[in-house]
């Protein structure tokens, strides 16, 4: 069976369906390519009984890009034949384009990256009228460009300046808005109006060529040289960087591609887009995101760390017992989903204080055409905002995201637990204290998880689920369903104080703290975190997070140390944050005064008395940014290797997506573990040996790390 059925009809339109056999999806692999060749080849031969020609797909997406399986594995001694194969899949495009004869894309679903520069090269794009249909250009989320000719046909289309959100962010839209923006020329309302409006522009245009095909073609709204374009491509590059802080190659290439290649003719642009394509594929960050955002990601959602053998739960009624933020944001997490839910609080009025959280979230929503009044109130209602434990009957699940205090925890687990249905969960929202001791206040501790959530629970897509001493598998299993029925990431650990997540991220904190107390300027500190690739500095997430809870946090961890018969070791963080709260009054941004400050109007800014306080000014001048930048990166790093060996990781994989979802970690580095692969593992051990030297015995490498280095292996 051929990926590509060859149809011509007595009306001699020629009716190309692209049915990749073996796969759910079209993708651009060999067998395509090989297709393809031949396709174009007989279209040639045949070109004078075609009047035209429709593109069609078999599968319910129309095509989903790229074979990455076969990008992945490209290395640097691959990339001339990997060049040459792009260049002869689009000269296989081109000359299809180039025919004389009208090509039409029949756009029945999704179109992503290489499946829409396969329509971008066609003459006319029809599209089904349906807003779950995306397209887009995602490429550059892995780390990549679009390389078949979406960085020279899109800006021909639209322009370059409307073309970059779709190029430079991978902004996906749905055919209402694709057809505003001008990269399809018609909607229809049925898979029979699809056809029937593509036979109808072969019939209105007998002969079609590309604008830009067309001798004296000019660029929507100007050619990098127009005086108006010129003066914005001059700050583009500084804005970029501005933007990827020199983490991304990927949207620097695809702007050096566009830009390029819109100042010579098309087939030359391409060249130019093939070059900085196969750059990317052989580069080492595209190889990292790539590695963890599609294959390991992929693996986590379709059940890696599910136990086997447990049938699929599916949840009808959730408990939250809390309606602070976290509970609020559970609440509506878990409502926008089709559940119903008992938000629970000591009185009604906070009950409803956090309902009014849904409230506002979905009201936003409305507002921007994003949903109609009827789904917000549908939604609302789904929420039970209540003060009594009577209403969690016939709960199949019940979380808890109350206050970070064992007793606490356990009074509520006491008073809800029976009210479950039979062999309904437990779940505990805390971020530290470990699930084996939350479950002594549990009658039935095998269905006693937790279920750990990041704020705002509206916009993390993590979910960290710790699975206690006794918690069954059975629970585990259930759990995970639930996870991925409210659409979230779930990861599996295994307990201990800080489980992953929180321990990892607590590392990134007291690190940044750390270099203050040593004198180094506060400036210096959080610019080293966003340029290491971290979403904000240490001392500004510090301020997001309370320093009052780290040193409750820190208080409880100490208490609960000591009293398994533990020693506390002081960090160097502690004297600074402690100095902070109880010295200087300066709680956190929630307080209005942290490591920043917070005016009234206009940006925070970092507190002035930071460098009267703790400045060295020797030692700030003194210090290198790659020193501070590899701390950042290196002491996450190192923790996670701690929780491999300590068992509490249970996969490479959950220590991957968990490191970038749940903490932010460096995204352009693949993950915590991936980023010591790419670094290599000995190189890895051997850095980290001497910042322990210079640093502290924190950084020294963990048996594990020493073991894999001394063959050199990587972590798989």
């Amino acid at each position: 069976m051929t990926a590509i059925r060859y149809e011509l009809g007595a009306d001699q339109i020629l009716t190309l369906t692209i049915d990749m056999p073996g796969q759910s999806a079209n993708t651009m692999n060999s067998v395509f390519r090989d297709a393809l060749d031949a396709t174009v080849e007989k279209v040639t031969a045949d070109l004078d009984t075609v009047r035209g020609i429709i593109i069609a797909s078999a599968k319910k997406t129309f095509f989903a890009g790229g074979d990455l399986n076969e990008l992945h594995k490209v290395t640097r001694d691959d990339a001339k034949a990997f060049e040459d194969m792009v260049n002869g899949l689009k000269a296989a495009m081109r000359k299809l384009e180039t025919c004389g004869k009208p090509v039409v894309a029949a756009i029945n679903g999704s179109a992503l990256g290489g499946g829409l520069e396969l329509c971008l090269a066609c003459h006319h794009r029809v599209v089904l009228d349906d807003d779950k249909i995306q397209l887009g250009l995602p490429e550059v989320t892995l780390g990549l460009l679009p390389g078949g000719g979406g960085t020279q046909r899109l800006p021909r289309m639209i322009g370059l300046e409307a073309a970059f959100p779709f190029l430079m962010e991978g902004k996906k839209v749905n055919p209402k808005a694709a057809l505003k923006a001008g990269i399809v020329d018609e909607l229809a309302s049925s898979a029979d109006d699809l056809i029937g409006k593509a036979r109808a522009f072969i019939e209105a245009n007998p002969g079609c060529q590309q604008p830009w095909d067309k001798k004296g073609f000019k660029l929507p709204g100007g050619a990098p040289h127009h005086p108006a374009m010129a003066q914005k491509l001059a700050i583009a590059p500084a804005m970029l960087k501005q933007k990827t802080k020199g983490c991304y190659p990927a949207p620097e290439r695809i702007l050096s591609a566009a830009v390029e290649g819109c100042q010579v003719d098309f087939d030359n642009g391409s060249l130019i887009e093939t070059r900085y394509f196969t750059e990317l594929v052989i580069g080492q960050v595209a190889k990292n995101m790539t590695g963890t955002f599609w294959f390991q990601l992929n693996a986590i959602k379709a059940g890696g760390s599910r136990p086997q053998g447990v049938d699929r739960a599916s949840f009808s009624k959730v408990g939250v017992l809390g309606a602070g933020m976290m509970g609020a944001g559970i609440a509506y997490a878990t409502a926008a989903r089709g559940i119903d839910v008992v938000l629970k609080d000591v009185s009604v009025e906070n009950a409803e204080k956090g309902k009014g959280y849904s409230a506002n979230l979905l009201s936003k929503k409305v507002s921007r055409k994003r949903m109609t009044e009827e789904q917000k109130d549908a939604v609302l209602n789904r929420i039970k905002a209540t003060d009594s434990a009577d209403d969690l009957a016939g709960c199949d699940l019940v979380i808890e995201a109350v206050f970070e205090d064992s007793n606490l925890k356990a009074r509520v687990t006491q008073e809800a637990e029976p009210k479950l249905v039979g062999n309904g969960i437990f779940a505990s929202n805390t971020s530290t204290i470990p699930i084996t001791q939350l479950a002594k206040a549990s009658a039935r501790a095998e269905n006693f998880i937790g279920l750990h959530f990041f704020s705002p629970v509206d916009k993390m897509q993590l979910v960290e689920i710790i699975v206690g001493e006794k918690t069954s598998d059975e629970t585990l299993a259930r759990a995970f369903d639930y996870v991925l029925q409210i659409g979230k990431i779930p990861i599996v650990v295994n307990d201990s104080r800080g489980f992953f997540t929180s321990r990892v991220f607590g590392t990134f904190v007291n690190e940044g703290i750390a270099m203050l107390a040593e004198g180094i300027h506060p400036s210096s500190i959080e610019n080293a975190g966003v340029l290491a690739g971290m979403p904000v500095g240490p001392l500004a997430i510090s301020d997001e997070v309370s320093l009052t809870l780290m040193q409750h946090i820190r208080a409880q961890s100490r208490k609960d140390t000591e009293a398994a018969g533990g020693t506390w070791v002081p960090h160097p963080a502690e004297a600074v944050i402690d100095t902070m709260v109880e010295t200087q009054g300066r709680k956190g941004k929630a307080a209005g005064a942290g490591f920043y400050e917070y005016p009234q109007q206009g940006k925070k800014f970092l507190w002035p008395e930071l460098e009267t306080l703790f400045v060295d000014q020797e030692k700030a001048t003194a210090t290198r940014l790659q020193d501070l930048k590899d701390r950042i990166l290196f002491i996450q790093a190192i923790e996670t290797v701690r929780c491999l060996e300590e068992g509490v990781l249970r996969s490479i994989e959950d220590a991957n997506i968990g490191s970038i979802f749940g903490i932010g970690y460096a995204p352009w580095t693949g993950g915590a573990v991936q980023f010591i692969n790419h670094y290599g593992v000995r190189a890895f051990a051997t850095r980290a040996a001497e910042l322990a030297k210079q640093y502290g015995s924190r950084f020294t490498p963990p048996a594990l790390l020493l073991e894999k280095a001394e063959s050199n292996t990587p972590f798989a």
